[in-house]
């Protein structure tokens, strides 16, 4: 498994245990049980970029389920499970808040594609894509009509 792709599952488990838990436990504290338990041979970097994800995660939680919900109305955001749930969160803050040059919005969406194919299932895989594909077209229409800077809310 890929370092990068290693530690979006590292982010992704510890954001569900943190969702399962109701969010009563200190995601760091998972966090970095996750990192030693699961990726034992990850590079300081990578285990950084699963700090950065878990944490970018949880300072944009209301924002981020705000997209969901806009970006698939019939899906209540209790509704749509826990592992799904958490790699939308994950892809969606990757593709809007993340450094593009680092990963660029189709690695972002292709990612949270496998995370939501390895842990959930096929439908879910579609599912993930259907939402992120969204946010993308949304993303690049915006930008698009800003001359080429994204829109700051």
């Amino acid at each position: 498994m890929a370092s990068r792709h290693l530690a979006r599952s590292i982010a992704m488990q510890s954001l569900y245990e943190w969702d399962f838990y109701n969010k009563q436990t200190d995601l760091s504290t998972i966090v970095e049980r996750n990192i030693k338990e699961f990726g034992p041979g990850l590079e300081e970097g990578n285990k950084d970029f699963v700090r950065r994800l878990a944490s970018g995660v949880s300072e944009n939680l209301q924002s981020l389920n705000a997209i969901i919900e806009k970006a698939a109305p019939e899906w209540p955001l209790g509704q749509i499970t826990l592992v799904d749930r958490n790699v939308l969160r994950l892809g969606l803050y990757e593709l809007i808040y993340g450094n593009k040059e680092e990963v660029p919005p189709k690695v972002a969406i292709n990612e949270s594609i496998e995370l939501a194919k390895n842990f959930s299932g096929e439908s879910s895989g579609k599912f993930v894509n259907g939402v992120l594909g969204t946010v993308f077209r949304e993303l690049e229409t915006t930008v698009a009509e800003n001359d080429g800077e994204p829109h700051k809310a």
